[in-house]
């Protein structure tokens, strides 16, 4: 498909999530402009990325540090564009993150934290992170525990490291065939966001992420102010495109 075809899909397909994005923040009385739409370009080339900022999308989502820095590589001097990364991060690729990326969604650990740190210091420049929560407590998935001692340690770690700008949490549903049934997982983050908020106020908090393609409007409902959206922008993902 040309970039010009993929611009056109994206564009009404775009129109379509926004509507819908739109119609959850009306049913939750918030307002318009509450959410940002990460488009999530996982296996999709960096053909795709270009029509999917000439279309509008503003936010970049990417799972892997590796394929990340293939497409910034051949997409070198395309403006206007955030990178976040919301993929689970190792610790020997935290250079690479923080040379990539402008957020990165999937801090799980103090020892990711402090190693981003450190390579943010080196690299002078200022990163916006957020903290990962296994809400679900999917042994198949990254994150602090939803507990809310364990966060509040992880907070108090975090908060004195350079350079790291803790903004707020994000987290991965459960996979289900109902949206309604991981309503509580979207809930239980916004709670402990809250509980967060009051503990520490020097921090910002701004974001929840969480809410994708199957979920998005039910997690809007329930407070997200990012949602991370491949599928419905994009189609079926295949290593083909």
């Amino acid at each position: 498909m040309t970039e010009t075809a993929w611009q056109a899909r994206i564009a009404e397909n775009l129109r379509w999530v926004r509507e819908r994005i739109a119609a959850a923040l009306d049913r939750a009385g918030r307002q318009a402009d509450e959410v940002v739409l990460v488009a999530v370009t996982k296996t999709f080339p960096a053909t795709v990325v270009r029509a999917a900022a000439a279309a509008g999308l503003c936010d970049i989502g990417e799972n892997r540090v590796q394929e990340a820095a293939a497409k910034r590589s051949e997409l070198q001097g395309l403006a206007g564009v955030r990178w976040h990364l919301i993929g689970h991060l190792q610790r020997n690729k935290a250079g690479s993150a923080v040379e990539l990326f402008d957020m990165i969604q999937s801090v799980d650990s103090l020892e990711l934290a402090a190693a981003l740190s450190r390579r943010a210091v080196g690299a002078g420049r200022a990163v916006s992170v957020l903290l990962e929560v296994n809400v679900g407590l999917e042994a198949s998935k990254s994150g602090f525990p939803p507990h809310e001692e364990v966060l509040l340690r992880a907070v108090e770690g975090i908060l004195p490291l350079e350079r790291l700008k803790l903004e707020g949490l994000m987290t991965v549903a459960p996979m289900a065939h109902n949206p309604e049934e991981v309503r509580p997982v979207f809930r239980r983050l916004a709670a402990l966001r809250a509980i967060l908020q009051e503990r520490y106020p020097e921090a910002p908090w701004g974001h929840l992420s969480m809410g994708m393609t199957d979920d998005y409007e039910v997690a809007v409902e329930e407070g997200a102010t990012m949602v991370r959206v491949g599928r419905a922008l994009f189609g079926q993902r295949t290593r083909e495109q």
